[in-house]
Formats: C-alpha cells, structure tokens, sequence
C-alpha cells in the first residue's frame, strides 16, 4: 500500500529533525571518524596480510627448492628427512608411485591435492595452494623434483591479523570517544555566536525593542548573518516609524474637515429640530452650506483614497507591461478635465514607450497635472510635454502660478507637506508623495524646478524601453490642447 501524499516522514528522519545543530553536529563528527577508522581497518588488514602472505609463500619456495636440491642429489626415496623439531615449516616429499614420506613426529598434512598430484608427475613446475581445514589452515607450496615432487608446508596463523585487528578495534573506539569530545567541543565553541544571536532575538521579539541592534562578532557567515538581522531590524523601524508618521500626519489633515464637517452638520440638526431652519437659513445660506459640506465629503474621500494607496505599501498589484506613455499622459489630461472642468491642459506629446504599471504612471501624472491646475491661472493652461531624451522618457508639467519658494522645494514630495501659501487650497498634501512612489518604483526621477513662465516646473524621467514595432509619432513640437 502506497504511502498517503503529505505523511509525516519516518520516525528516524523526525528524530534527526527534532535534534539541536550542536547534536547533529556531534553525531556527525563521531560517525565520520568511525567511518573513517573502520576504512583505514580494512585497508591495514588487507594490506598486512598481503604483504605476511607474500612473506611467507618466498620462504617456502626458498625452503622447497633446498629440499628438492637434496632430493635430486641422494634421489627421493633416500633422501635424509630430519626429525620434525616441533615447530616451523612442515616437509612432505612425493613420490612418482604417489605415496609420501615426512620426517619423524610431523604433524600429518592433508592428503596430496589433485593440482600437486598432476606436478608429481611432471604437468607443471610448481604450484602455491592453501589448504584450510576445519581445525588449522595450511599454505602448502609443491615443486617437482627428480621424478616426483617436494612439498613445503606451514600452518596459516590469522594471530598477527586478529592482534592488529583487536588493536585497530581499540584505537578506533578511542577515536570516536575522543572525537565525540572534540566534534561536541567544537560545536559548542562554534555556535556559541549563533546562540547569542538566538538569544538576542527573542529578546527583540519579547520586548519589541526593534533599536537594540545585536552586537557584530564572528566572521564570515556569521558576521554576514548578524549584518543581515541588523539591516532587518533597521527595515522594520523604519516601517514602523513610517506607519507611526502616517497616522500620526493622517490624524492631523482628517481632524479639521472632521471638524467643519460636524460643526455644520449639527447646525443643520439643530436648527431643524427647532423648526427654524428655512427662517436661519435663507437658501444662498443654505446653498452654500450643503456646498461646503459637500466640499468637506469629497474632500475626506479623496483623503482616504490616498491614504488607503500610501499605506497599501506598493504601487498596484497590477503587471508591468510595456505601453506607450504618450496614451497614458493624453487619458491623464482627460480625466483631469472630467474632475475639474475649468481646468485648461495644453499637451505637447510624443510617443515614447516605457515598461510600467498603467494605472499606476496614470495616477501620478493627473496627480502633477491636478497639483499645477491649483495654481495656474484661469486664462493660463497647464502645460504637459513628452519627449525621448537619451534613454529616458521625459515628462514636464509646468504651470504659471507664483511657482516654489527656495525653502519648500526640498519637501515638495514629502507626505503631507504643503507650502504656507497652499494652506488655504484644497488638497491633502499626499499627491506629490504617490508621484514619487510611482517614480522610484519605475526607476525613475522625480525632481523640480522654476519654469520660464515663471510658475512650477516638475519633471519626471523614466527609463524607455524599445517600441515593439515601427510606431507612428506625433510631429515634435505638435501642440495639442484638451479643453
């Protein structure tokens, strides 16, 4: 039966999950030395008995061409085979008939083999064989002599490999203990900056004290990751002092339309209740009155619209896309003659294509051309100019009002920011803001200046992008005027 989609894995992969760093670390260290120790082990073994082996098989083919020297001199029957001494290399000799003769008091060795019989008889010159038996193991060499063969025996002894064996097994216990110790030591000495920086983080996330930056200590990966904890602290102050200015300014612009909005709504209320309101209010008065409190209600929409896109956080949750600036600017200019039919815009526009969010570039653009329209004479229009500039698409709106002072240019863009002289228009000081959000999240600039009309001169540069095919222009310099 196939295993359900998203068990829980195996209890031995969530016991090693549910292990610290420092364990993992630990255990790590232990089995790679055990690893590593039982490697060495089995190449040392193999490597011994290779070299005991070799060791032994010339000795026995010295021994055996000794014996097989004495044997074709005084023949094999005869020849003299001293007693067995109790120790040492075990002789047999072959005779061609196939019977055997040992010395005196030797242990007996296993029969002859059918490979040594076939040397006996003169098949081939030699041969090395092991004989292992049930109780001792023989590495047996047989070398023809005369009309038979000699045999040169000696018992397999497996004690130097089984002592080394039981040494390497010591040491490599003594290694892994000793590796343990050192791995958890290790791991210790080289997390403690991790668990300092663990502590000081969840005494950030206890206290909420986003200004205790933790201290710089360590380096490489370590520094880089306090380095980025701290920039992560930094990114959340500013956002909170961000959010604490934005509610704090949206607190101050919304009390005074909330306020002339409640005062004349409950005058409205009382005078009703009093059944005097035709006799306190003439109807210019009470024309008036209703426009003002309309006034006051477009007033905090607007208000709210703004801060609902400044508090969002990004400009649109709309695609980027590559469109053609020039539309945008012209249905901007529209849009701002349908909201303020006295307003005059005067377009001088070229096709230039960029690669944006269009209702985003849409907002900003009736932003600066609603902005310019406050202050721009009735018989003045406000004059709105596109153009390709390098590898920048250029937008001017200029206006022929009283222009900037010196002093408020540097915060012209700041959220809630309005001149003494703009007090008394309509505005919520957010417009310019949203211009520059749009501008920066395009890659773009947004700057100002003195226009030669006398009046506000801002610009904007975006980055062009190519067209995506030969696009008819508007003639440079063509002035259109939306009225």
């Amino acid at each position: 039966m196939s295993r359900p989609a998203g068990r829980e894995p195996r209890r031995p992969t969530r016991w090693w999950r549910r292990r610290s760093l420092r364990t993992r670390l630990t255990v790590i260290a232990a089995t790679a030395i055990a690893v590593s120790v039982f490697v060495a082990f089995q190449v040392a073994s193999e490597l011994m008995d290779r070299e005991l082996r070799d060791t032994a098989e010339n000795q026995l083919r010295a021994d055996a061409r000794v014996v097989a020297t004495n044997a074709e001199r005084a023949g094999l029957a005869e020849v003299q085979l001293p007693p067995y001494p109790g120790s040492g290399r075990l002789v047999r000799v072959v005779l061609p008939d196939g019977s055997t003769r040992t010395p005196a008091g030797q242990p007996a060795l296993p029969p002859v083999s059918e490979h040594a019989g076939r040397v006996a008889q003169g098949a081939s010159d030699d041969l090395m064989e092991s004989n292992d038996s049930d109780e001792e193991g023989y590495l047996v060499y047989t070398l023809r002599a005369g009309d038979g063969a000699v045999q040169v025996a000696q018992i397999a002894d497996d004690s130097p490999i089984n002592q080394f064996g039981f040494g390497m097994l010591l040491i490599g216990l003594l290694c892994v203990v000793g590796g343990t110790l050192v791995g958890r030591t290790v791991a210790r000495t080289g997390l403690a900056p991790i668990d300092r920086l663990t502590a000081a983080a969840v005494r950030v996330a206890r206290t909420r004290d986003l200004d205790a930056g933790i201290p710089d200590e360590g380096g490489g990966e370590i520094r880089r990751l306090i380095q980025s904890i701290n920039d992560m602290l930094a990114a959340l102050r500013d956002s909170r002092r961000a959010q604490r200015l934005l509610a704090e300014d949206a607190a101050h612009e919304l009390k005074t339309p909330l306020t002339s909005l409640r005062l004349n709504v409950e005058l409205l209320i009382r005078l009703d209740r009093r059944g005097t309101l035709d006799s306190a209010l003439p109807a210019e008065s009470r024309t008036r009155l209703l426009n003002d409190l309309g006034a006051q209600v477009a007033e905090l929409s607007t208000l709210a619209a703004e801060l609902t896109d400044l508090a969002r956080g990004d400009v649109s949750d709309e695609n980027t896309e590559l469109l053609d600036l020039g539309d945008v600017v012209v249905a901007a200019a529209t849009r701002a003659r349908s909201r303020v039919p006295d307003i005059e815009v005067a377009l001088d526009v070229t096709s230039v294509w960029v690669n944006g969010r269009p209702a985003a570039l849409q907002r900003a653009v009736l932003n600066l051309i609603d902005n310019a329209g406050k202050w721009s004479p009735a018989d003045q229009p406000v004059q709105v100019r596109l153009r390709a500039e390098g590898a920048s698409a250029v937008l001017e709106v200029d206006d022929a009002g009283p222009g900037i002072d010196a002093a408020d240019i540097p915060r012209v863009f700041d959220r809630f920011y309005r001149a003494d002289s703009a007090r008394a228009l309509p505005g919520s000081g957010l417009g310019l803001s949203i211009v520059q959000r749009v501008v920066d999240a395009h890659g773009g600039r947004a700057g100002v200046a003195r226009s030669a009309r006398g009046g506000a001169l801002l610009r904007v540069d975006l980055p062009a992008a190519a067209p995506p095919a030969p696009i008819a222009r508007l003639t440079a310099g063509e002035d259109t005027t939306v009225r």
